[in-house]
């Protein structure tokens, strides 16, 4: 008889190990940024602003002539239906109003202007260039320099002259 261990060890093998004519245990979520439809081709949010609309063209019919409602309802209508069917660029209606109204308020804060900064470091600094390799001095080496460096390195004890 086996023992409980090496019965859970077989059965976690067979369980996630399995054949390869064996079928996935999970099945993974496709599409998940899509919206289900709940009515036809209507989503939920769809269905909500219409609802929002309709009630609030039932408040109007109830309030307004035929005239003033007929003005007020093709507003309503286009309103409504902007928030509830378009889109730009891939995001809700709300989400670009929102982000409009932030434009707006919001200060705009250029954190980096390469050519103004660039312009204004060099009219501070007033750098020089060199026309030629005549102004560029070169260290020059002598026999002795050589000789001092040379002992300095070869000796244990070093000692710095600055």
């Amino acid at each position: 008889m086996r023992d409980p261990v090496n019965k859970l060890i077989s059965f976690l093998d067979s369980r996630f190990h399995g054949n390869d004519n064996d079928y996935m245990m999970h099945n993974v979520p496709q599409f998940i940024d899509t919206e289900d439809k709940i009515v036809g081709p209507l989503t939920a949010k769809q269905l909500g602003w219409l609802f929002c609309a309709g009630g609030i063209l039932l408040v109007l019919w109830n309030l307004l002539d035929f005239t003033s409602f007929v003005i007020a309802g093709l507003l309503t209508v286009a309103f409504f239906g902007a928030f509830a069917f378009y889109r730009p660029n891939g995001r809700s209606f709300l989400s670009f109003l929102i982000s409009m109204v932030f434009f707006g308020v919001r200060p705009k804060i250029y954190v980096w202007k390469r050519d103004n900064q660039l312009k204004m470091a060099l009219k501070k600094m007033k750098i020089k260039k060199p026309e030629t390799g005549e102004n560029i001095r070169k260290k020059a080496l002598n026999q002795d320099k050589i000789q001092e460096i040379s002992s300095l390195l070869d000796s244990s004890t070093t000692t710095w002259k600055y």
